[in-house]
């Protein structure tokens, strides 16, 4: 578990090696063009992008969510969603890809994250002659992130795939909000990781998502991964606690393993069996958060979305499977974090 958690944890550290800086309008230069992107880096690139490399899975996720999989000339090791993208050519991991192989692709256009991939590996593709466009993965908001996937979409000459999928699921979110506007936040704990305990801070792309899931955490940091004792969760005590899917259980299995733990059953939230096992789209900055947020609020508002609602739900679930899988994007509820880093993708 330690090391299927390790990427979300190192987020905060890889990204503090890029410079923040809001990203600027393209504009058109000879052939080409250049682009400020979201860590504040000037990139040249092609006026048609042919030939993409993706250094993180959820920048794969991206790609084919855009319908643009006959771009993808490569991936890392650890891009599996969609399933397709394990047939593609690999670089390496996403901490420390290999640059001939990368090289070896000619791609018009590298894409990267704050959230998993160093600077020092843009660095060399940019001394390279390789464009590099960073995103600031594990930073923004929810809102920001749809942002960012326009700006990429634009970047590879799917503007009008990135502006009908952005505003889908912009749609989704403000449903939502309507329907949780008056409601009371849900206080909830979301774990990280469980030996040491670990959790979100207030600024976290995941604080945001809770939010619009109707949800906050207990827990009031400015750290990005706050460490906290059993105790001080007792102290708290949250409405909901909070585990993602590769934690390696079902709500139903953590629930009977934390009823069998000392300090753990001391709590409101277990003794009610207010324990929810979300969609590990929870912690990646891709196109499945969205579904992940409708999933939470249905979990941690059950008078809002109750049995009346059950098989409305279902139909709107079925509905979004089909346009995902037609889509080439992996049904969400399915995925499972199974290797280093992916936690933080």
């Amino acid at each position: 578990m330690m090391a299927r958690h390790w990427g979300i944890v190192a987020a905060a550290v890889v990204s503090a090696l890029f410079a923040s800086a809001p990203p600027r309008a393209f504009a058109a230069q000879d052939a080409g063009r250049v682009i400020t992107d979201e860590v504040g880096r000037e990139v040249k690139v092609p006026a048609e992008v042919k030939r993409i490399v993706t250094l993180a899975p959820n920048l794969t996720e991206i790609v084919y969510a855009l319908g643009l999989a006959d771009k993808l000339a490569g991936d890392t090791n650890e891009c599996d969603s969609p399933p397709e993208a394990k047939s593609k050519p690999h670089v390496g991991e996403p901490q420390n890809p290999n640059l001939e192989a990368i090289v070896a692709l000619h791609p018009d256009l590298v894409l990267a994250t704050t959230s998993i991939n160093r600077v020092e590996t843009a660095d060399a593709l940019e001394r390279l002659g390789i464009a590099v466009y960073t995103t600031a993965g594990d930073t923004q908001t929810v809102l920001g992130m749809l942002g960012s996937i326009s700006r990429m979409a634009e970047l590879m000459g799917a503007k009008p795939q990135g502006a009908e999928m952005v505003g889908r699921m912009r749609q989704r979110l403000e449903a939502l909000h309507a329907r949780l506007q008056d409601r009371p936040m849900v206080h909830v704990l979301f774990v990280v990781w469980e030996d040491p305990l670990i959790t979100i801070g207030q600024n976290t792309f995941i604080a945001d998502a809770l939010r619009w899931a109707g949800a906050e955490s207990v827990v009031i940091s400015k750290q990005n991964w706050p460490q906290l004792s059993i105790e001080e969760v007792v102290r708290l005590q949250p409405d909901y606690i909070i585990f993602t899917s590769d934690h390696g259980g079902t709500g139903a299995t953590q629930l009977a393993d934390l009823r069998s733990r000392p300090a753990w059953r001391d709590l409101d939230a277990v003794e009610l069996g207010h324990v929810v096992d979300v969609s590990e789209e929870a912690v990646r900055p891709s196109p499945g958060l969205v579904d992940a947020i409708v999933q939470l609020a249905h979990a941690v508002h059950p008078e809002v979305f109750g049995e009346s609602r059950r098989a409305e739900d279902e139909t709107l679930f079925a509905t979004r499977v089909t346009e995902s899988v037609g889509a080439g994007l992996r049904p969400v509820l399915l995925g499972r974090c199974q290797e280093p880093h992916l936690c933080a993708r």
